[in-house]
């Protein structure tokens, strides 16, 4: 059967433009569905305005603390309104320069904008905005509609990274239900900005997907910002009276507060889909894909938080790369789950790899961790950085099973690390490559040393030191 296109992605974020956008440079006559505008999540509520924001946030810390440098503190005078039109005037420049339809279309790809749902496994029916129908087939689908914030069910609007760079008036008191990275790096920002802030959440720990010990101190200097935690507990309602917002408490507690910001999980974007005309498989929640990103019918393949696995923009990023690499070119290429890295850009950041400690006990494995502080680390010490830690986790023979990293560029940092993971490169090697110094990277190079340091402590030095006829007295790798 002939079909209108090779592939058609529905979905135009990270996912779906990667997956368009490599389709078509393969040469898949390509079409690239979104029913509102290309740059998803990540361009519009997510990534870039959040991190421009944080930006922002730190420069207002630092004027602040500026006796830390030697030079005089000042208290930052801003206008909210102005520091959030800078905010939206960034991501409209990431979206022309990467993400605007005329890239795509470049690459050979067609876009459209349009509403999709499946009729049949082939055959998709497009709404535009102004209520034209069309019927188009394809061969191939990827879905990478995306997913969207969970609000709970309260009596009253409450914010979340979709409305929350919309603001022109800074709450003066602002509740953060969750304490997952969005809650943490938005709670840490209006802090710095100038709100009192107070993260509600009912786990034992914020970033509980992190190394305990690393989050627990990332904890301490979000206190030291300023930021109230309130774990263990729930917001269960709000009401407002007037122009007072307040949130009630599971103990029975009230609140009062300016605003509320719900960052307490996402949903993908599924129900509109027709995917049962489709045939393809779904939880409640997500799209059901294998570890090639296939649905349950093999020519429709799905990537991003739609299939609610890592709900990272590099993770969609890969797993588009996955579907298409399958699709189009038929080489079985498979998900890379083992060495997933995410970063929380919090002040200081706080990066994540592999497998955690409590992952290896329950697996049986035998390893050890190699760390070097922050406070050791001597660009961190000039720059007045100092907070953090480089952990890394390997078995004997210098093998890398995960690391995480907590401490100033912790985010660029733990991609040395997941270049050596995936490529078998061991802590020897980390350790005999030659680092510039002073940088930070220094510090990933540092940690490794730990484990040559171990390897000092063999009784065949001790021989050898003898046979050579060296008088010096050795104190082993425990006394550096």
């Amino acid at each position: 059967m002939k079909h209108d296109y090779d592939m058609i992605v529905i979905g135009g974020g990270s996912a779906g433009l990667v997956a368009a956008g490599m389709s078509a440079l393969l040469g898949a006559k390509t079409l690239l569905v979104e029913q509102h505008r290309l740059g998803g999540d990540c361009t519009w509520y997510g990534c870039v305005p959040s991190k421009t924001l944080i930006k922002a946030a730190k420069i207002a810390h630092e004027m602040r603390n500026a006796a830390r440098y030697g030079l005089a503190p000042a208290t930052p005078e801003h206008d909210f309104a102005s520091v959030m039109q800078h905010v939206r005037a960034i991501r409209q420049k990431v979206y022309e320069q990467s993400d605007a339809p005329s890239h795509f279309e470049r690459m050979g790809a067609e876009v459209m904008q349009a509403d999709a749902r499946f009729l049949d496994p082939h055959t998709v029916e497009l709404t535009k905005p102004g209520g034209a129908e069309q019927k188009i087939t394809s061969r191939y689908f990827v879905i990478a509609a995306g997913s969207r914030p969970i609000h709970p069910e309260f009596a009253v609007p409450t914010l979340s990274n979709e409305t929350i760079f919309e603001l022109t008036v800074q709450p003066k008191r602002l509740i953060v239900l969750g304490a997952g990275p969005v809650g943490i790096e938005m709670a840490q920002a209006f802090q710095r900005l100038g709100s009192a802030v107070t993260v509600v959440a009912p786990g034992a720990s914020i970033l509980p997907r992190d190394e305990p010990e690393l989050s627990a101190m990332l904890n301490t200097a979000l206190e030291a910002d300023g930021v109230s935690f309130l774990l263990g507990r729930r917001v269960t309602s709000a009401e407002k009276d007037g122009e007072v917002l307040t949130a009630i408490l599971d103990d029975g507690r009230k609140l009062p507060c300016d605003a509320i910001l719900a960052a307490i999980g996402r949903e993908a974007n599924i129900k509109s889909l027709g995917l049962k005309n489709a045939g393809v498989a779904t939880t409640k929640k997500h799209v059901t894909v294998d570890d090639r990103c296939r649905t349950s019918q093999k020519h429709i393949y799905a990537s991003g938080d739609v299939t609610g696995r890592f709900q990272f923009t590099h993770m969609a990023e890969h797993m588009s790369k996955v579907a298409v690499t399958n699709a189009i070119l038929r080489f079985p290429k498979q998900l890379d789950e083992r060495r997933v890295t995410w970063a929380t850009f919090a002040d200081p950041e706080l990066a994540h790899l592999g497998s955690s400690e409590d992952d290896l006990r329950k697996q049986g494995t035998k390893f050890s961790v190699y760390r070097f502080p922050f406070e050791k680390i001597d660009r961190a010490v000039v720059e007045c950085e100092t907070t953090g830690l480089v952990k890394v986790l390997a078995d004997a023979s210098g093998k890398i099973l995960g690391a995480s990293i907590l401490g100033a560029r912790g985010g660029e940092m733990i991609a040395e690390w997941a270049l050596a993971m995936r490529n078998g490169v061991r802590l020897k090697h980390i350790s005999d490559t030659i680092h510039p110094y002073p940088t930070y990277m220094l510090g990933n190079r540092q940690a490794a040393d730990q484990w040559n340091r171990e390897r000092l402590d063999s009784p065949l030095l001790g021989l050898l030191g003898r046979l050579f006829g060296y008088r010096g007295v050795r104190k082993g790798a425990s006394a550096l």
